[in-house]
């Protein structure tokens, strides 16, 4: 469902994947200060042909999107998106995102965390999202801190990126039985 428009602002849009996006999210994608944040398995370099099978996994008829591009004047300059968990954690989704670097710095991020979380809560049968952030990754922090989250937990040493162990800071939100969203 690539049509889906979840927020639209002045600044920004965020909707689901298209055809024609391949260009744009390779341009922004490409950026070892976009991927030091990231899981390894976001590549870098980053690719046109990483770029057209990421929007090709994420452009099939899924009933409910879960990743979504951020966009400004339809170019995608970021990526937004949840993993919904299953077994005995199906009640809960891992939020991850990452913007452009020149886009940084400009509430971008924190307005698409927070139209994600509404998105996520109204749409899903959830109660939980959390996000684990590197030790080192302050900004991201902030975001989720600005968005309503709060630090749950410190996991030492659980991180392995460019062959260095990093703490994750774990952060979370909930949706209380009144449907608003509050964190601990």
């Amino acid at each position: 469902m690539s049509t889906l428009n979840l927020s639209e602002s002045p600044k920004f849009t965020i909707r689901g994947f298209k055809k024609g996006d391949e260009a744009s999210l390779q341009k922004y994608a490409d950026n070892q200060k976009v991927s030091v944040n990231l899981r390894n398995s976001f590549p870098y370099p980053f690719t046109l042909e990483h770029a057209a099978s990421w929007i090709e996994m994420n452009t099939k008829s899924y009933q409910k999107p879960t990743n979504m591009a951020i966009t400004l004047n339809n170019e995608v300059i970021g990526s937004i998106g949840i993993t919904l968990q299953t077994d005995i954690f199906k009640k809960s989704a891992e939020l991850g995102y990452w913007l452009g670097e020149p886009f940084w710095n400009q509430g971008i991020t924190t307005k698409a965390v927070r139209e994600m979380i509404k998105y996520v809560f109204d749409n899903f049968k959830l109660v939980r999202i959390y996000a684990g952030v590197f030790e080192y990754n302050i900004a991201s922090m902030k975001v989720l801190e600005k968005a309503g989250f709060h630090k749950e937990a410190v996991h030492r040493n659980a991180m392995f990126k460019k062959g260095k162990v990093f703490d994750e800071h774990l952060f979370v939100i909930f949706k209380s039985n009144g449907g608003s969203i509050t964190s601990l």
